[in-house]
C-alpha cells in the first residue's frame, strides 16, 4: 500500500518503538537475515541494528526529470527497481566493507558515502533511478514502465560494468541452471577481452575467440560524488587472470503458474541462511519487495511503497541518510509471494564460490525432491558457447538521450501484474 498512510509510518523514526521487529516474530522460531542467524529472544539489539544497516530505496519525488523530460517520481511503477537497488547496495556492502559492518547515524565512512552516492537520484549517478530505468529501454521497457525481477537482474548486469571501483562480475543465470564451469571463466577473465558492441572504429576482431580486444580500454568509475568519469587502463593480452573478480549472482526462478509451490518453501528458506545470500527479489502482483530473511513461516522484508523527497546533495556538507535505513520491516506469509522471483549472491573470493556451491548441493539440490534450480560443472552440450558480457564503446552519459520521442508509462497501481510475461528463458 503506498501513499499517505505508509509515509507517515516510514518517513520519521519519531513515534517508532525501539524494538519494532519484536511484537511481529515468533519468538520460539530462530531468525535468519542475509546468512546470519539471530535468536529473538536473546539477540534483539543484534537483530534490530542488522535491520536497519541494510540500504532502504523507496520511492521518491521532485528529482530532475528522467531523461530530461520524463517522470520526476517513480511513485507507482519504480518499486522493483528499487528493491533492484536495495540487492545490488547490499552486493555493494559486502564488496567494500564487508557483511558485518553495520550503520549507525552519524557515522560517515568514506567507501560506505560513496557507495551511497551511486545511488542518488540523478542522472550521473551509476546506480540512480534514472540510469537503470533508462538502461531499461534496452530491454524492452519503456520509462516508468514496471520491471520484472529478470528485467532489473539483466539492467544491473549491464551497469555494473562501468564500475570499475566496484570491479564486479555479474551473472543472470537462466534455464534454472548454474554453470560452473561459466562463473568460473568470467570472474577469473580479464575484463579487457570481454570487448563491446555497437560502432567500435578502433577495435578490430580477435578471429581466435570472436571478441573484441583493444589497443587501449576507456572506463568509468565513480568518484566521492558518485559521478562518472573515465579512466584509461592498458590492455592485457592474457585472456584469463589468477585474481578472482567478486561475483554477484542473480537467479531469476519461477516457482509455480499463480502461487509459488508449497515444495518450494525448504529450498527457499535455505536461501536466506547461506553466508553469500543478498536475499530475495520479487512480492506479490505489482508490488515488489526486497526479501532479507525468515522467521518461521513467515518472510521479512523491506518495502520501497513510501514516497519519500528526493535529496539534493549539494545542499549538504554531508548526505543526510537517515530516510535510506529502515527500523521497521514487514513480514509476509510465504504463501503470498508471487511466483515470480530472482536469488541474490555474493562471492567474494573462490573459496565462497565453491563453499556455495557444495552448500546447495548438500542443503537442497541433494536432500528437496523438487530443487529450484540445478547446478552442472560443465555447460550443457546443446547450449550454445557461453559468451562474455559486452558493453557499448561509447560513455555511459552519452550513450542517454533525452527520450523526448518515448511515450511514459507512469503506472497503474491497480492493474494485475502479468509475472508470466516477466519470466524469460533464453
Amino acid at each position: 500500500m503506498a501513499g499517505p498512510m505508509m509515509d507517515a509510518a516510514f518517513l520519521t523514526y519519531e513515534g517508532i518503538a525501539s524494538d519494532p521487529v519484536e511484537s511481529n516474530l515468533n519468538l520460539e522460531q530462530p531468525v535468519w537475515i542475509l546468512g546470519k542467524y539471530f535468536k529473538p529472544d536473546e539477540e534483539m539489539d543484534k537483530l534490530n541494528a542488522d535491520i536497519l544497516s541494510r540500504f532502504w530505496f523507496t520511492y521518491r519525488k521532485n528529482y530532475p526529470a528522467i531523461g530530461g523530460t520524463g517522470p520526476m517520481s517513480d511513485s507507482g511503477w519504480g518499486c522493483m527497481l528499487r528493491c533492484g537497488q536495495m540487492m545490488l547496495g547490499q552486493a555493494l556492502l559486502c564488496r567494500h566493507l564487508g557483511r558485518d559492518w553495520d550503520w549507525r547515524r552519524g557515522k560517515k565512512e568514506t567507501k560506505y558515502m560513496m557507495i551511497l552516492r551511486s545511488f542518488l537520484d540523478k542522472k550521473d549517478s551509476l546506480y540512480s533511478i534514472h540510469q537503470i530505468a533508462q538502461m531499461g529501454v534496452g530491454e524492452g521497457k519503456e520509462i516508468g514502465q514496471w520491471f520484472g525481477p529478470n528485467t532489473v537482474a539483466q539492467v544491473i548486469k549491464k551497469l555494473v560494468l562501468f564500475d570499475d571501483w566496484s570491479d564486479l562480475a555479474v551473472h543472470v543465470a537462466m534455464d534454472n541452471t548454474v554453470v560452473i564451469e561459466d562463473l568460473k571463466k568470467l570472474c577469473k577473465s580479464n575484463v579487457n577481452t570481454w570487448g563491446c558492441y555497437g560502432d567500435c572504429s578502433s577495435s578490430h576482431s580477435d578471429k581466435r575467440s570472436g571478441r573484441h580486444s583493444h589497443s587501449s580500454h576507456s572506463s568509468h568509475h565513480a568518484d566521492h560524488d558518485g559521478k562518472l568519469h573515465r579512466k584509461r587502463r592498458s590492455s592485457e593480452t592474457s585472456e584469463s587472470s589468477e585474481e578472482w573478480r567478486p561475483l554477484l549472482l542473480f537467479i531469476p526462478l519461477r516457482l509455480g503458474l499463480s502461487e509459488v509451490n508449497s515444495d518450494y518453501y525448504p529450498s527457499l528458506k535455505v536461501m536466506f541462511t547461506l553466508k553469500q545470500s543478498l536475499g530475495v527479489i520479487g512480492g506479490k502482483p505489482n508490488h515488489a519487495h526486497y526479501f532479507i530473511g525468515f522467521n518461521g513461516d513467515r518472510l521479512l522484508y523491506l518495502d520501497p511503497h513510501t514516497t519519500q523527497p528526493a535529496i539534493e546533495p549539494e545542499r549538504y556538507s554531508s548526505i543526510p541518510d537517515e530516510s535510506y535505513h529502515c527500523v521497521y520491516p514487514c513480514f509476509m506469509n510465504f504463501a503470498a509471494l508471487d511466483p515470480s522471483i530472482a536469488l541474490g549472491f555474493y562471492c567474494h573470493t573462490e573459496a565462497d564460490f565453491d563453499d556455495w556451491t557444495q552448500a546447495v548441493q548438500e542443503l537442497v539440490i541433494d536432500r528437496e525432491k523438487r530443487p529450484m534450480f540445478e547446478i552442472c560443472k560443465k555447460r550443457p552440450r546443446h547450449w550454445p558457447p557461453f559468451e562474455f558480457p559486452k558493453r557499448p564503446c561509447h560513455d555511459l552519459e552519452s550513450s542517454k538521450s533525452d527520450f523526448t520521442e518515448l511515450t511514459y508509462d507512469y503506472g497503474d497501481e491497480e492493474k494485475i501484474f502479468d509475472s508470466s510475461g516477466e519470466y524469460e528463458i533464453l
